[in-house]
């Protein structure tokens, strides 16, 4: 017999003072001393109105770590009565760590200092904070422990910021480049992406006096047997070649913002609501059983407003046509913040008081890294 898993609460650290979109440039720097061209189409199209960057507002330093910050959502889990200390296990997604190694996991753990527990790290895109959570849920539901966390953060400012991409502004000028400005491909991204993270306790015992949601099935899809890489750090992709960071020489690491974030905007385009939402979907809501009529929330993550419209359709197109009223997202405030976003999605519903018992939430968390696709399925349990 299997156990039943129950998400009991949800934190969420959204560091710092939010940042508007007029802050944002002075915030992240400008690159070559000149303001970005691509900004105000990005925004425009994104549709975010604030977000949330680990940079310090007056002096301009990063505050927190990648770690520090999921640290933060950790501690928000835990009152006098349910103690940290009662950690069984610790899972830990984000898509850039504060090292290569060690892992993001026990960095996260000497930062708590809680008692020796299991702890795992999951990496990826927007897809690991969901990866992190499916451990914990099967951790539970195998009967190999009864009180979880997993935690999903972003410090993407950290890589974002102008001082980054300095180097290869000035390797364009040396080279008497007319137009020295950094590829549209990571111009994009720093108008896209922003911080924050979220943890979930997850226990094998519903909660006695509030609400829990009860997971009833995490299934998750890559499709990198057929597409190639879409969003990466780490590397660079030229005619259809892929190498990463320790093909390239130091000088050539800086000169060309290797460590930086890129996304194939025209791949991503073409393939992000085909392949995570209608294929992915499709084969889910077929072994699921899902019916429109039995979801009474939708969790879609996307980067941008701009894929509202086409998720909406997607969803007609292939017989689940989950109408806008049963929607919830926060990007336009909360921004997007990759793998933690849908926890800082389902963190603010969990807290609304809107869950009644017996409802059943949907959560969609596509990944454009190599295309992968995550679905989370819960039930609002209230005290019996």
């Amino acid at each position: 017999m299997t156990n039943s898993v129950y998400i009991n609460n949800i934190s969420v650290a959204l560091p710092n003072s939010k940042v508007s979109n007029e802050q944002m440039e002075d915030v992240l720097g400008k690159v070559g001393g000149k303001r970005s061209r691509a900004k105000s189409i990005v925004l425009r199209s994104n549709g975010i109105k604030s977000r949330y960057y680990a940079i310090d507002p007056v002096t301009g330093e990063q505050n927190y770590t990648n770690a520090s910050l999921a640290a933060e959502a950790v501690r928000g889990l835990f009152d006098d009565e349910n103690s940290i200390e009662n950690i069984d296990c610790l899972v830990a997604g984000t898509s850039i760590p504060d090292q290569v190694m060690p892992g993001h996991g026990v960095m996260i753990h000497g930062e708590l200092k809680n008692p020796p527990c299991e702890v795992i790290s999951t990496s990826g895109v927007c897809v690991c904070g969901v990866t992190a959570l499916k451990y914990a849920f099967l951790n539970i539901k195998a009967g190999e422990s009864s009180n979880n966390v997993a935690v999903a953060s972003e410090l993407a400012s950290a890589v974002l910021r102008s001082d980054n991409f300095e180097a290869e502004s000035q390797y364009k000028l040396d080279k008497l480049d007319a137009k020295p400005e950094i590829a549209f491909e990571k111009d994009f991204l720093r108008w896209m992406l922003s911080d924050g993270a979220g943890a979930v306790l997850v226990s094998d015992t519903a909660n006695k006096e509030k609400l829990s949601l009860k997971i009833d099935w995490i299934d998750i899809l890559s499709y990198a047997d057929t597409m190639e890489p879409c969003m990466y750090t780490g590397a660079e992709k030229e005619e259809g070649k892929f190498q990463g960071w320790s093909r390239f020489s130091e000088k050539q690491r800086a000169q060309r913002s290797v460590m930086t974030i890129k996304q194939d905007v025209k791949l991503l385009n073409e393939n992000i609501v085909k392949v995570t939402l209608e294929q992915a979907l499709s084969e889910v809501a077929k072994k699921r059983k899902l019916n429109v009529e039995e979801i009474d929330y939708f969790l879609p993550h996307f980067s941008s407003n701009y894929f509202k419209e086409k998720v909406h359709a997607g969803l007609e197109k292939i017989g689940l046509p989950i109408p806008y009223e049963k929607w919830f997202t926060n990007l336009t405030e909360k921004g997007n913040t990759g793998s933690a976003s849908i926890f800082i999605m389902l963190g603010e519903l969990f807290d609304s008081g809107r869950l009644k018992d017996g409802q059943k939430l949907l959560c969609f968390i596509p990944e454009s890294g190599r295309f992968s696709s995550a679905f989370i399925h819960l039930t609002a349990v209230e005290p019996a």
